[in-house]
């Protein structure tokens, strides 16, 4: 038996797992201070109940990510300071962002995670770590598909140039 084998918690991390746990959580701090921010200029219910599920789930992330860093002896990232409540009707109008706005910001952040999640699962070499992430990328793709439905219900979604007319195939 290597140094690879057993319990997979007790292996050493490489540096690329310590890199991507490291920024997984830096990443998920900054989530949880944005996302509290946009829930107070968010005016539609439905997109505060998604924002307090990514904050939740970023949340969770950080903590986790934190106890695999500080359990290997490396320090986590600080934690961001709270950030003060504000209500929507005191935010002047031309600094408010609006519902659309936050619902597409949500939306491409989602998928740049999707793909951070694949990145680091695929260079993972402690099974634990990869799970972890598998387990994130799962959450995330259900978060997106609500955060779709949600923009495209509510008329937020602008979609990319469509194809509506298909070239003919010609047979050879």
């Amino acid at each position: 038996m290597g140094i690879l084998s057993g319990n997979s918690k007790d292996e050493p991390l490489h540096y690329g797992e310590v890199f991507d746990i490291w920024s997984s959580s830096v990443k998920a701090k900054g989530c949880i201070s944005v996302y509290r921010a946009y829930q107070y200029h968010a005016g539609d219910k439905d997109l505060k109940k998604i924002l307090g599920d990514l904050i939740n789930q970023a949340e969770l992330e950080a903590e986790e990510c934190d106890q695999i860093l500080t359990h290997n002896g490396i320090a986590p990232s600080p934690t961001l300071p709270a950030r003060p409540e504000a209500k929507l009707e005191e935010i002047p109008v031309g600094a408010r962002i609006t519902d659309q706005e936050i619902a597409s910001l949500v939306a491409t952040d989602t998928a740049a995670s999707l793909v951070a999640c694949s990145m680091v699962m695929g260079k993972s070499i402690r099974v634990d770590v990869g799970a972890l992430f598998g387990k994130y990328h799962a959450t995330k793709a259900a978060l997106g598909l609500k955060i779709l439905q949600m923009s495209k219900e509510k008329g937020w979604l602008v979609p990319p140039p469509l194809q509506i007319k298909r070239p003919e195939l010609v047979e050879a």
